[in-house]
């Protein structure tokens, strides 16, 4: 009984560590005019490079520009890229996944070598090769993210397909002549979706570390509005006489990536047996 109190109460303290911040961080990206004290494209030319202070929270950039507004209103973009991206590598590697594991033979040989191949590749440098071909934009910088997620999320459905066809309950559907494709959607898919949760929750975080990187080398296009990887690029220029115009959005970057893997590890903790059983 201690033991399993000691778990909620566990459970409690993780949830508000992560969701205070994560709520703080959707309401920046939906409704950013409630948050921030001044609008983005505001220009105080008497506060540029004003150090952070009670008018400034944060601080001015060479603009004049309140970069506590800046960092506010580019949530938006920022967690556009790790939402969307992480939705466009789960849809294609968890079909290549369940294509691969589920029918095995020369398609899951011929599948998983392309996989492997990508894989052999560190994330960041797949996207940046995919950012430079397609070309500088927001758009495309998304769907180069998206691509590089591609090979983690085909990996672990192609592993969870594998193990889970054997299971008996899959062979007793297969018995009654249930179609691969209604096997795979209602049998298959449900029951591994806890791993992939846990996957596409790292995901965001990586994505969005991932599109800062892209952005801070100018691949995301020029924007009105900048990301927070854009912001970072205009303050490298300015540390000597600014260090607060790429710090802040810096920390930010690092906070909503260290929040999201946290929140990973306790769905993983959550839904792993092992981890139940050893707490």
């Amino acid at each position: 009984m201690r033991f399993k109190f000691a778990a909620q109460y566990r459970t409690i303290v993780f949830g508000l560590l992560c969701g205070i911040p994560l709520l703080f961080l959707a309401i920046c990206a939906v409704v950013p005019s409630w948050i921030a004290p001044l609008s983005p494209t505001f220009m105080d030319i008497g506060s540029i490079l004003t150090a952070p202070g009670r008018a400034h929270l944060m601080g001015t950039d060479h603009f004049g520009r309140d970069v506590f507004s800046l960092i506010v209103y580019g949530a938006r973009d920022s967690i556009l890229i790790g939402v969307v991206s992480m939705l466009i590598g789960g849809l294609i590697g968890v079909s290549i996944g369940l294509t691969a594991g589920y029918i095995g033979g020369i398609a899951d040989l011929l599948l998983m070598r392309v996989i492997d191949m990508l894989m052999t590749i560190p994330g960041v440098f797949l996207a940046l090769a995919i950012s430079a071909v397609l070309g500088p934009s927001f758009a495309n910088l998304i769907v180069a993210v998206g691509i590089s997620l591609v090979p983690g999320f085909a990996r672990v459905a192609r592993g969870q397909v594998v193990s889970l066809r054997k299971r008996p309950y899959v062979e007793a559907v297969r018995l009654v002549r249930s179609s691969s494709f209604g096997i795979v959607i209602k049998h298959i898919l449900p029951n591994m979706m806890g791993p992939l949760m846990v996957l596409a929750t790292i995901g965001v975080g990586n994505a969005i570390l991932t599109g800062a990187g892209l952005s801070f080398l100018g691949l995301g296009g020029a924007r009105e509005i900048p990301d927070w990887g854009s912001l970072l690029s205009q303050g490298r220029g300015y540390m000597t006489v600014g260090w607060w115009i790429a710090l802040f959005p810096g920390l930010t970057i690092s906070g909503f990536v260290l929040v999201i893997n946290m929140l990973g590890d306790g769905l993983r903790d959550r839904w792993d047996p092992k981890s139940r059983e050893a707490s």
